[in-house]
């Protein structure tokens, strides 16, 4: 499991990298598409640097962990006399002797490999955390951009509704200077005309304000427009992999990782019930008229209360496996719920976006069509003809918000764990 998740985080990096290039910094016409924003928030995320540098120094920490510790240099003199007749002699009492020595302690191969393994584990679960920096960044700017797509859209359609009804206050004053409109005509349609502007004064504000969150992500390119439909009609999880999907979900990737590093804290600790022998060899020269020594002893640590030193410490790292093990179900369980449920609001949104654009986007346009010919013949006023009007304008309004919160609720549900391809977007208009 660690040498996969490796293998995908390491591959999507390299796929982000290698898409930010300086090239891609587009004019502001350009637009920019979500697939450009998502290379453009992986290269600009310093989250991914820290993660990509905790995962190098744990497996550098690795490879040092498992080699012996370094020998101790050993050197001093033994038994210099003080007074009488030899003192502070080196080499007339037969007692005193110049040593040097080496010292080398010798951990078992088993705790040098755990102790290895320990911040291989660490390297996992920063290739985890990584991995879930990753999915963040890009649920977050795929959202950032969604709203930033469906505002501009909204504020195409408010424009081109203003249009109209400019020229339509046009030819009501004309026709009121010539006796064919009424002047609460012209008030009607002046009104619905400043209920448009307003209506615009709101989508601008809402407008700019998902470009500040989008500039969070992928800096200036933020102000470009984003002209290309997400592809919100199709998901990774739709063809029945949700089991399969699951496991691999970032946050349960990281307590994953928890999990195999508590074990193998334990097995360490395990380990260390075992005491670690050193080993000195020591040279001791005298003076010429004696022989020199050669001495070799052997330390052993006396575990004289192992009890409740080590055997307290192998229990409390049990328990913490057990700990985290417990936070995984839960999790496990609270993910599962999770996506769920993002499912259902994802296929539920795709089949009101259905709704809207084949039955209430047409209903309303034939009501404002059959309200403007009443109009023309006299059965109705403008203010009915107006009124239908804006409620074309409400169901297309009402169509593209729809359709902006089933492309978030896409959004959440593609990127619960990293994702190097998007499908190909199609775009479609209410």
């Amino acid at each position: 499991m660690s040498c996969l998740i490796s293998a995908r985080w390491w591959a999507t990096a390299a796929m982000a990298a290698a898409l930010s290039v300086p090239a891609w910094a587009g004019t502001p016409d350009e637009p920019l598409s979500l697939r450009e924003a998502l290379a453009l928030a992986a290269a600009r995320s310093q989250q991914l640097v820290a993660s990509r540098a905790s995962t190098a120094a744990s497996r550098n920490m690795a490879i040092a962990a498992g080699q012996l510790p370094d020998p101790v240099l050993k050197f001093g003199l033994d038994n210099l006399p003080l007074n009488g007749a030899d003192r502070l002699s080196l080499s007339r009492d037969f007692m005193t002797m110049r040593r040097i020595g080496v010292m080398q302690e010798l951990p078992g191969a088993q705790k040098r490999q755990l102790r290895t393994e320990r911040f291989e584990r660490e390297a996992d679960l920063s290739v985890a955390q990584g991995q879930m920096s990753l999915a963040n960044l890009q649920r977050d700017t795929a959202l950032a951009w969604i709203e930033r797509y469906y505002t501009q859209r909204m504020r195409d359609l408010v424009l081109r509704q203003i249009e109209e009804t400019r020229l339509q206050v046009q030819a009501i004053e004309s026709g009121f200077g010539i006796g064919r409109s009424s002047q609460a005509d012209v008030f009607a349609a002046r009104s619905a005309l400043v209920l448009l502007e307003d209506r615009l004064s709101t989508v601008d504000r809402q407008q700019r304000n998902a470009a500040l969150v989008l500039a969070r992500w992928v800096g200036p390119d933020a102000e470009r427009p984003a002209t290309e439909a997400p592809a919100w009609q199709t998901s990774r999880l739709e063809d029945g992999r949700l089991q399969e999907h699951i496991p691999l979900h970032p946050d349960l990737l990281v307590l994953k990782a928890q999990v195999d590093a508590a074990q193998t804290e334990s097995r360490l600790a395990d380990a260390n019930r075992r005491s670690d022998w050193s080993v000195e060899v020591m040279y001791s020269q005298r003076g010429t008229a004696y022989s020199n020594m050669l001495s070799v002893g052997v330390s052993i640590p006396l575990q004289w209360d192992r009890a409740n030193r080590q055997d307290r410490e192998l229990a409390a790292k049990l328990s913490m496996v057990d700990e985290a093990r417990a936070k995984y179900e839960d999790m496990l369980r609270s993910h599962e719920a999770e996506v769920r449920r993002l499912l259902n609001d994802w296929q539920t949104g795709k089949s009101r976006v259905h709704r809207h654009r084949e039955q209430l986007i047409p209903l309303a346009e034939q009501r404002a069509q059959a309200d403007l010919t009443a109009y023309r013949t006299g059965k109705v006023d403008l203010a009915a003809a107006l009124a239908a009007r804006r409620d074309v304008i409400d169901a297309r309004m009402q169509a593209l918000a729809v359709e902006m919160e089933t492309a978030k609720s896409w959004a959440q549900l593609n990127f619960l764990s990293p994702s190097d391809s998007l499908p190909t977007s199609r775009q479609e208009k209410p």
